[in-house]
């Protein structure tokens, strides 16, 4: 039998050893049905994925390989900061490192005078894979994820002009605020979904996915070719118009319109205080 405790932040073990698990209670070859093997194998790895991502906190996403983001993906946003509409998807890695979770705040780094925001809806991978068709993408998608995709902006322009990567712009500690996980059941359609997000109870941005550049499909089947995509990976599919500054002593809100229940908040504060510099 399969025992899970979150209460009692019992781990829960992973896929893999789940089906081992089925394996061992429930003898293959004593089975009268081998397809009733397969059939309870199989739901107990799919209910698991969910168990895996519905745990508060970090441990929720310590699973997370790495973290594949869409740059320029609302064409406000691209206008917005006078750069070209891309004519194929914008691609650009975060480190797991900088994912941040209820509880903890956004640390502006010293050097750091402008300091964005940026809401989007991130796409959780469950299954695996290289090489994927449209057609078939969206079987390896677990569920969503809010996030805010904190940009030291200065410090990208500035990469920009040179021709430099954006690591550092956009892979500082705490640059990934994440709420928590939401099963696909939740967003029927992630092509139409209202994104926004609050400074200080001030609407910043409000956006829907349905006006995505590169549609959710085609950017994972797209990003499949160049990297291969893990359980647990998440793709960020790019950020509506209206992103703007914050500072230490602002609070951020964001949420999905419809779903209340998967709103986050971070505060936001200076990596070290002035009183230890």
């Amino acid at each position: 039998m399969l025992l899970v405790n979150i209460g009692n932040r019992q781990s829960v073990r992973s896929v893999h050893s789940v089906a081992h698990s089925a394996a061992d209670c429930l003898d293959a070859s004593h089975l009268v049905c081998p397809l009733l093997f397969y059939c309870l194998t199989s739901f107990l790895i799919t209910s698991t994925f969910d168990l895996l991502f519905m745990m508060s906190g970090a441990r929720a996403w310590s699973s997370c390989r790495k973290i594949v983001a869409v740059g320029r993906n609302f064409a406000g946003h691209a206008k917005e900061l006078n750069n070209p509409i891309p004519q194929s998807p914008l691609l650009f890695l975060k480190p797991p490192s900088c994912i941040i979770t209820k509880g903890q705040k956004v640390q502006v780094p010293p050097g750091c005078t402008n300091l964005h925001h940026e809401v989007e809806l991130g796409v959780v991978i469950q299954k695996g894979g290289s090489d994927l068709s449209e057609s078939v993408v969206m079987d390896h998608v677990g569920g969503y994820v809010l996030g805010l995709d904190m940009t030291a902006r200065e410090i990208q322009s500035a990469a920009k002009k040179k021709g430099e990567p954006w690591s550092v712009a956009k892979g500082y500690d705490t640059f990934l605020p994440l709420g928590d996980f939401i099963p696909r059941s939740e967003i029927r359609d992630p092509q139409n979904v209202e994104l926004w997000l609050k400074v200080n109870g001030m609407l910043k941005q409000r956006g829907n996915t349905k006006d995505h550049i590169f549609k959710i499909p085609h950017l994972i089947a797209h990003i499949s070719t160049i990297f291969r995509l893990e359980e647990g990976d998440i793709i960020l599919t790019g950020t509506p118009e209206g992103v703007s500054s914050v500072k230490p002593g602002d609070v951020m809100t964001a949420g999905i319109s419809g779903l209340p229940q998967y709103d986050i908040e971070f505060g936001v504060e200076d990596r070290y205080p002035k009183s230890k510099l």
